[in-house]
């Protein structure tokens, strides 16, 4: 099977590797996000996924917007391809270039369609605290991943489970969904299926505010937004920006989920529950932990931080580092 891959970030390498090291699928090109430019050196970086075809001699094709792009469009129409398999490749494919290959255009998406439809589907599962999540093989139409769908596998989310993590075990998923469908499609085994627009939800692109920590929220809710959104979320400390890298939620979940050493801890920062203070305020140190912090509903250990211009910590580092004091406040201007 002839095959156009679409597709940019680390996501999608796992599932551009797998389709070349498959007997039945050829590559004929890569189609991704022209280089940027990237880090101290303000040099140009070329995506991962162009690293990987360049590596396999591929031709790799980098329109920059490729709607428009006359000459993709052409070398897209040349190739003759069966399908074009898209996965994470951040831009909208028109009409006319859905219809070139004989088996459509092929999506991995990384959510149980029809919910978080859209840009964030791993982030935005992890902030509503989800405790499942998959990958859906689809059929792409004009619409924002409203095609008719194909196969899905799905994949349990643990409590400490951050977007960096998941998106390991999703990319994994993704690659090996992406197999199973082509071969499905080729051998016309796999009935697509409409998705039930009313069951939709959506998963926008992750706006600057969305890592602002408001700590009248609960702990829970605080922690799923900090792994959600991992490694960005902030709060103020000492009238400068503090990121909350790892947190546990000692309150609002069952005590079963948290580590053990934290389990063993419970008759300590259990008696700092009942205590009426601000939102935000550090309300003990747990030795060889961190910071204990009063949320709305619960309380938040911050297990690793990052202060600004240095790296991440762990938490009884930043403790110990800062000579911090109980009685403190985070998120205060």
């Amino acid at each position: 099977m002839k095959l156009i891959f679409f597709g940019t970030p680390q996501f999608a390498v796992p599932s551009l590797e797998r389709l070349l090291a498959h007997e039945s699928f050829e590559v004929l090109a890569v189609v991704t996000q022209p280089d940027k430019r990237r880090g101290r050196g303000n040099e140009l970086s070329a995506s991962p996924i162009k690293a990987v075809a360049v590596a396999h001699q591929i031709p790799v094709w980098q329109p920059r917007r490729v709607k428009k792009d006359a000459e993709t469009l052409e070398s897209l129409r040349q190739a003759g391809a069966d399908a074009f398999v898209v996965v994470a490749y951040g831009q909208i494919l028109s009409q006319a270039i859905l219809d070139m290959p004989r088996l459509g255009c092929i999506n991995g998406h990384g959510s149980i369609l029809p919910k978080y439809r859209g840009a964030a589907p791993i982030q935005w599962c992890l902030y509503h605290g989800e405790t499942e999540t998959g990958i859906t093989t689809m059929q792409m139409d004009a619409g924002m991943d409203t095609g008719p769908m194909l196969l899905k596998a799905t994949t349990p989310i643990g409590l400490f489970d951050n977007a960096l993590d998941l998106a390991k075990t999703l990319s994994q998923l993704t690659a090996d969904l992406l197999v199973e469908t082509l071969l499905g499609l080729e051998a016309g085994t796999i009935q697509p299926i409409p998705q039930d627009d009313a069951q939709a939800t959506y998963a926008p692109l992750i706006q600057k505010q969305d890592y602002q920590l408001d700590w009248t929220r609960s702990a829970l809710a605080l922690h799923n937004q900090i792994r959600g959104f991992y490694p960005n979320c902030v709060t103020t400390f000492r009238s400068g920006s503090l990121k909350l890298v790892a947190t546990a939620p000692l309150g609002g979940v069952e005590q079963t989920l948290l580590p053990t050493e934290l389990q063993a801890a419970e008759p300590e920062w259990s008696t700092w529950s009942n205590m009426a203070v601000k939102p935000g305020t550090v309300i003990g140190l747990l030795k060889n932990q961190g910071a204990v912090v009063q949320t709305g509903a619960g309380l938040l250990l911050l297990r690793e931080v990052q202060m600004a211009g240095k790296r991440a910590q762990a938490g009884w580092d930043f403790v110990n580092g800062t000579r911090l004091q109980v009685g403190e406040i985070l998120g205060e201007l």
